[in-house]
């Protein structure tokens, strides 16, 4: 089985909405361990890496993608 791709700073969409009502959850923190933060609400929540990624969907916003849309400021 393949590994989920995340990184930190990634938007991500889980299978069970948190209980403010959004599904949305910002990557703050990862190790073994991921600390993630509610878009919804901004509660945050440290979870195991292996219940993160079976409970994590998709990608939604990837962070690298919008480091590369942000102007420079030149």
């Amino acid at each position: 089985m393949e590994r989920k791709q995340f990184q930190l700073g990634d938007i991500v969409q889980m299978k069970k909405p948190h209980p403010c009502g959004s599904n949305e959850m910002e990557v703050i923190r990862m190790g073994m361990d991921i600390r993630i933060k509610c878009v919804g609400c901004k509660h945050s929540v440290l979870v195991p890496r292996a219940k993160f990624e079976k409970n994590m969907k998709k990608v939604l916003r990837s962070a690298a993608d919008s480091e590369q849309t942000m102007p420079t400021g030149e």
